[in-house]
C-alpha cells in the first residue's frame, strides 16, 4: 500500500521520509486544509529528499473557485516547481456551484505533465462525486484524494470503496484522519494508498499572557478575503 504524508515543513518531510513514507506532499497551514508553501521551502525539500515530492497548488484557504489573477498565481507556480523538479502537482478547481471546473482544470494538468496530477479534497465538496470521477478520468487525472465526502475518511469508506471499484485508471486515495488505528481498515477495503500527517505537537512557547495572532474574521470558507478599495482609500486620504 503507498503511504503518502502531508508534510508542512522541511522537518516534516525527513521526519516522513525516515519513517518509511513512499512520498510526500508538501504543503503549509495544515489548520486550514493547506496552502502552496513557499519557493524557499520546495527548493530546500527537494534538496533534501529521495523520494517524491508532491506541491500542493492551492492559493489560499477557503473555497475552491479562483479568480483569473488566483488562477495565474498557480500556473506561475506549477511551472516553478517543474524547474525545480519536484515529482507531482496536487490542486483542483471548482466552479461556484460546487461542480468540476473541466476547463480550468485540463488546463492545470496540461500545465503540470509529465509530472504526477492528484485532484485534490475540492472532491469532497462536488455535487456528484461517481460523474465527478468519470470527468476526471477523461483529464487523465492520476490521483483523487478524497475523504469520502465525509469529515474522516473512516466515516466515507462506504464511497471510497465504491469510487475505487468503478475507477478505469485514476487512483482513490483515502485521506483525512488517517490514523494508527484504523489505517488497516483502507488496505482491507481495498483502497491501495492511503494520506496522513501523522503530526504532533512540540517546540512549545508559552504564551499564555500574549495576545492572540489567530484570526476567526479571515477564516470564512464561502467568502474570499480582498482588500477593499474604498477602505484604504479613505485611510490613506485620512492620513496623507
Amino acid at each position: 500500500m503507498l503511504v503518502e504524508v502531508c508534510a508542512n515543513s522541511l522537518e516534516s518531510a525527513l521526519i516522513a521520509q525516515e519513517a518509511g513514507a513512499d512520498r510526500i506532499e508538501l504543503c503549509s497551514e495544515l489548520g486550514v486544509g493547506g496552502i502552496t508553501p513557499s519557493h524557499g521551502l520546495i527548493e530546500m525539500v527537494r534538496n533534501r529528499l529521495k523520494i517524491p515530492i508532491h506541491v500542493l497548488i492551492r492559493p489560499r484557504s477557503g473555497h475552491f473557485t479562483y479568480s483569473d489573477l488566483e488562477f495565474e498565481v498557480m500556473l506561475r507556480n506549477v511551472a516553478f516547481c517543474k524547474q525545480v523538479g519536484v515529482d507531482g502537482i496536487v490542486s483542483g478547481i471548482l466552479q461556484d456551484d460546487c461542480n468540476l471546473d473541466m476547463e480550468r482544470t485540463k488546463l492545470l494538468i496540461e500545465a503540470t505533465r509529465p509530472l504526477k496530477f492528484t485532484f485534490h479534497r475540492a472532491f469532497d465538496w462536488v455535487t456528484d462525486p461517481k460523474k465527478t470521477l468519470q470527468q476526471l478520468e477523461i483529464l487523465d487525472v492520476d490521483y483523487i484524494l478524497t475523504s469520502g465526502q465525509e469529515t474522516l475518511a473512516e466515516k466515507g469508506l462506504n464511497l471510497l470503496q465504491e469510487l475505487n471499484g468503478i475507477s478505469q485508471s485514476t487512483v482513490v486515495m483515502a485521506g483525512g484522519g488517517v490514523q494508527l488505528d484504523n489505517c488497516e481498515k483502507f488496505k482491507t477495503g481495498g483502497l491501495r494508498t492511503i494520506h496522513l500527517s501523522g503530526t504532533s505537537f512540540g517546540n512549545e512557547v508559552h504564551i499564555s499572557d500574549k495576545i492572540s495572532m489567530n484570526s476567526d474574521v479571515h477564516l470564512q470558507e464561502d467568502q474570499v478575503a480582498v482588500t477593499n478599495l474604498d477602505k484604504v482609500r479613505q485611510i490613506v486620504r485620512s492620513v496623507k
